[in-house]
């Protein structure tokens, strides 16, 4: 790091940098060190342990693709828990489906939370005041050991990478109570990292969650600033059927539920399309 740019530490050989038109915050929090700072590319940017978590020019890619496509394969959720997603991003797109009754969020960092309250107010937008929101400081795997069996129909997990405070949301412990408490239909997404780079993440996670959940797979999204090619968004499914839902059907549930042509990423052919992989991703999914 110098004066005026920033260096993601993601990867030790490679990476991407960013100028700095003017640093924001740079708070070191019980679980990690955060930084938000305005570029001169990509709005202000937030950093966690030096890796890039969101920029305000390219977040409704990951954010739409992490909300919408659960909820429309579901097709009738009422009840979302989202773990992490401290910016309230995905929080905020849950909320536009106006068939949601209930979406609580839980974020272990509550320096995080008020940090993009105070420096990144339209990531979220108005969905902190939204009645149907429940927000919680504290331990996601905490909660998913509580919760009630049966008391969610989509789990949202959107977390760092599975080192240091994300490490326990990608264990056996976490996906067999995900499946407890997740309804008959339920299915559980979480980000499987970018696999040009991390095939291990997606490898690894799959085979957890193919102990507890009869359908294993996962769906792409070009996000500019995750660097290395396609992200892969990591799905669990109680059901099978739910990603083969042809796009005219997500269609008019996405025009049902009040989000269709106002999103800048998601379609409902785009949806359908993620499904498809590339052989070097797919090869990382069980057989």
């Amino acid at each position: 790091m110098t004066d005026s740019w920033v260096n993601e530490t993601l990867y030790p050989e490679w990476g991407q940098r960013f100028a700095v038109k003017r640093e924001l915050a740079r708070v070191k929090s019980d679980f990690q060190d955060i930084m938000i700072f305005e570029s001169f590319t990509h709005g202000r940017v937030m950093l966690l342990d030096g890796v890039v978590q969101i920029t305000e020019r390219d977040e409704f890619v990951y954010q739409e693709m992490l909300t919408h496509v659960p909820l429309l394969a579901h097709g009738a959720a009422k009840r979302v828990l989202i773990i992490g997603a401290g910016d309230g991003g995905v929080l905020r797109r849950v909320l536009e489906h106006r068939n949601v009754e209930k979406a609580v969020m839980v974020e272990i960092d509550g320096e995080v939370i008020r940090l993009a309250k105070e420096f990144l107010p339209g990531i979220a937008g108005d969905a902190w005041n939204d009645k149907r929101a429940e927000v919680i400081v504290g331990d996601g795997i905490d909660y998913v050991r509580k919760a009630e069996a049966g008391s969610f129909d989509v789990v949202i997990v959107d977390s760092t990478d599975p080192i240091g405070v994300g490490e326990v949301l990608f264990t056996d412990e976490f996906y067999q109570n995900a499946a407890r408490l997740l309804s008959a239909n339920g299915l559980i997404v979480n980000q499987c990292g970018v696999p040009f780079m991390q095939a291990d993440e997606l490898r690894e996670t799959s085979e957890r969650r193919g102990k507890f959940f009869p359908d294993i797979w996962a769906y792409v999204a070009a996000v500019p600033t995750y660097v290395g090619g396609y992200m892969t968004l990591g799905w669990a499914a109680k059901a099978k059927g739910l990603r083969d839902v042809p796009a005219a059907e997500i269609r008019k549930r996405a025009e049902a539920s009040g989000i269709l042509g106002k999103t800048r990423y998601w379609t409902p052919e785009i949806h359908a399309g993620a499904f498809q992989l590339p052989p070097y991703i797919a090869e990382n999914l069980p057989a």
